[in-house]
């Protein structure tokens, strides 16, 4: 059997294949957090397209950290019921959803949010407005607010929670040493970078028990000269065991620093693909949680590849799901060898009450 399509188990969650639908920005919610109507669709054809486990689109965690216009929320209880529509969307279709949780940190855009924060106070001419320092008790409050989300997710029916560590966003924003140059205990070496990490680890088990799946996205590395190393990255998924997790997926770069570090273009020979799998490599060495690795994986030749190594244990991908939703059931079923997404990078949307979609000649 392909190794892609056998079942496995990530702490309590059966999942039926190796393929998981990697978060994306997806632009399909109302001024207040409400997700639209076109987003419970997306994730049933997510779900019908035979993907095993969709993590959604980042849910922001408190109102400082939307990072954009319809941006989806998980910030108070008025929100369960219409985060708890996805679900049974999903679970209608016999799929399994995760949420993942996020703060958009320095990253957040002026248009929804004035004034945005970070671990030190950083500028950088990829940002789009300069960010303050947090204050201690902010940075208290936070951690509390991921883990308010996370109960929420659990009570919404979400089958695991991932908390966002990749991309410039807060958490990553804590690890790197390009935005956290803080002299207290929350800023430093690298044990003490990841302190907000396990903060954060520690409270959402608190709220959600023992049994709920917890997975982290990790960006290894930022892909700036003053960001964070690869080595640093993999002291970090050395840490992570302790932190009572369940998974970790593997990415890098900040989505709004060096152009296509994490999206690359035009991307169709096979040695191009799993750009990230050093990361993965490296990673493996230093932890025994299982690895989803993101980046760059089109054909289905490579995608085995990396899972008969043992590098990883699941392929995440992002883009091509926009672009082909039922490709899982598609190369079980041998109709297709490789996605037909082209790497264009044109899935993004290109204004207000634009959605994600696929925009390229196939």
């Amino acid at each position: 059997m392909s190794l892609l399509f056998t079942p496995a188990q990530v702490g309590a969650l059966q999942l039926p294949n190796r393929l998981v639908r990697s978060a994306t920005a997806e632009h399909m919610a109302d001024a207040d957090g409400r997700p639209r109507p076109q987003l419970k669709e997306l994730y049933r054809d997510l779900a019908r397209g035979g993907v095993g486990l969709i993590i959604t689109g980042h849910l922001y965690v408190h109102p400082s950290g939307k990072a954009h216009p319809e941006m989806t929320g998980i910030t108070g209880d008025e929100l369960i019921p219409y985060l708890a529509e996805l679900v049974d969307a999903v679970h209608g279709e016999g799929g399994r959803i995760a949420a993942q949780i996020n703060h958009g940190g320095m990253q957040c855009t002026p248009d929804v949010v004035a004034g945005t924060i970070a671990p030190s106070a950083v500028d950088a001419p990829f940002l789009s407005q300069p960010a303050r320092e947090m204050s201690r008790d902010e940075i208290d409050m936070l951690i509390q607010a991921y883990a308010q989300a996370a109960r929420r997710a659990q009570a919404a029916g979400f089958d695991a929670v991932q908390i966002h560590a990749a991309h410039g966003y807060l958490i990553s924003q804590f690890l790197s040493p390009f935005a956290n140059r803080r002299t207290d205990e929350w800023g430093g070496d690298v044990p003490r970078r990841t302190r907000f990490l396990r903060a954060v680890c520690q409270a959402v088990r608190e709220q959600v028990g023992r049994d709920y799946p917890m997975f982290v996205k990790l960006g290894m590395m930022d892909g700036l000269e003053e960001g964070l190393r690869p080595e640093e990255g993999v002291e970090v998924a050395a840490a992570l065991e302790d932190m009572d997790l369940e998974a970790l997926e593997i990415s890098g770069g900040i989505s709004r620093g060096k152009p296509n570090f994490n999206a690359r273009p035009g991307m169709r020979a096979m040695e191009d693909e799993a750009y990230f799998r050093p990361l993965a490599r490296q990673a493996r060495r230093a932890t025994r949680l299982p690895i989803m690795l993101v980046g760059g994986l089109r054909s289905r030749q490579v995608m085995e590849d990396v899972l008969a190594s043992g590098e990883a244990d699941f392929i995440s991908l992002a883009r091509p799901l926009v672009c082909e939703p039922d490709l899982p059931n598609r190369l079980r079923l041998g109709q297709q060898e490789r996605s037909a997404c082209t790497s264009g990078n044109r899935c993004w949307p290109e204004g207000p009450g634009k959605t994600i979609g696929c925009k390229c000649t196939l």
